[in-house]
């Protein structure tokens, strides 16, 4: 197989209309589509639509892999459950690490081009969505710790001064997430070890279990997605 790529889509907050999947089902006549899934790999041609605008208009997860090295992984958040000045902090400076506003969402995209050639390995893609998209739960309580990741690529590419103050004083023990993210994306164990060692974690009591709530109280039901509602029962578990 000479070229072999994988596009995985996921929604969370709001489940995929039938209007949705049938102009999905436009942009691929062979992907698998749900209402909450898009997913299709391809061994000759290409998705024919713009991942960034399907994240845009329709999905709250990304994930893509070739096997040429290029890897990609994107979050959309809602602007109104995050820190929106705080995430621009972990930009590493580097064109491959964006954090941008789409409407009323803030979108966290890691977009890798080529990657080094000893990481070149088959790998069909397959999981690697499952295993990072707790993530995005995490931002959502105030977890930033895989954006400190994301900075600690700049730092590996010798981007970020070593001299430059840390948007975080380390990530303390991690999790599978970040781990999966860790290893997705290549980020020099030493690296994440010597993270993981700094001691501090996240800055979740920022955004506590009753400013989910008053959040979520203050918005009209009909604008209440239920993937938001699950995310916050499971918060306060």
């Amino acid at each position: 197989m000479s070229e072999y790529q994988y596009y995985e889509f996921q929604a969370v907050d709001r489940a995929l209309s039938k209007e949705d999947r049938a102009e999905l089902r436009r942009i691929s006549s062979r992907a698998q589509i749900t209402a909450t899934n898009f997913t299709n790999h391809y061994e000759w041609g290409d998705l024919k639509a713009n991942p960034g605008n399907m994240v845009k208009l329709w999905f709250d997860l990304h994930l893509y892999l070739a096997n040429w090295g290029s890897r990609r992984f994107m979050i959309r958040l809602p602007k109104k459950f995050i820190d929106r000045d705080r995430f621009a902090d972990f930009l590493p400076g580097i064109d491959e690490v964006a954090i941008y506003d789409s409407g009323d969402n803030t979108i966290f995209d890691v977009d890798i081009a080529e990657m080094s050639e000893d990481s070149y390995e088959w790998d069909d893609g397959s999981g690697w969505l499952a295993a990072l998209a707790p993530l995005r739960a995490d931002l959502l309580s105030g977890d930033l710790r895989v954006l400190y990741l994301a900075w600690l690529i700049g730092v590996q590419w010798e981007i970020v001064p070593g001299n430059e103050m840390e948007p975080l004083p380390g990530i303390g023990q991690t999790n599978g997430g970040l781990e999966a993210f860790a290893d997705f994306f290549r980020i020099d164990p030493d690296l994440l070890q010597a993270a993981s060692e700094s001691g501090a974690v996240s800055e979740t009591p920022e955004l506590s279990a009753e400013t989910f709530r008053t959040s979520l109280e203050a918005m009209p039901d009909e604008e209440k997605p239920p993937g938001f509602i699950d995310l916050f029962r499971a918060t306060l578990a």
